[in-house]
């Protein structure tokens, strides 16, 4: 049963993505399961850190962009939005060339929080990162939600 309250259409999150980090970096939304999501990025000059792997913060932009994505098609997008509170990564093995892909699966899901858990995997299917990302459900103003002031 998918844990989706907005059904996900690829080409529509990848437009999105346009003129923002995310498609500086490249990263492409490639697969949408029932409670996973997956997008990819390049290991290239734009993700590179200066001795030649993949830079850290790189990885956590395709991670809280993968758990971001996620978390706001599981509210209601008249009522709330959903922004990031607080990333973890822990890097496993280092990135050269390639892509790393990313796949995110959500811990909790609730009312105020949301909880994703999102693994990176470079193009021999080893892992690269594991990374924890916490986001925040915010309810959106009563005007911005069509709701009148006079209800």
């Amino acid at each position: 049963m998918a844990i989706w309250k907005v059904t996900p259409s690829l080409p529509a999150l990848q437009q999105r993505l346009e003129d923002t980090l995310a498609a500086h970096l490249d990263i492409v939304l490639e697969a949408v399961g029932d409670d996973w999501l997956k997008a990819s990025m390049p290991v290239d000059h734009r993700t590179l850190q200066p001795a030649g792997l993949l830079h850290g913060g790189a990885s956590c932009v395709l991670a809280e962009t993968l758990g971001s994505i996620a978390a706001t098609l599981c509210v209601d997008p008249e009522r709330q939005r959903c922004v990031g509170l607080e990333i973890n990564a822990n890097h496993i093995r280092s990135a050269r060339q390639g892509r790393v892909t990313g796949v995110t699966r959500p811990f909790h899901i609730g009312g105020k929080t949301q909880v994703w858990h999102i693994e990176l995997r470079d193009d021999e299917d080893r892992l690269v990162c594991i990374s924890r990302l916490t986001m925040a459900v915010l309810d959106r103003p009563a005007a911005a939600a069509g709701v009148s002031s006079a209800q």
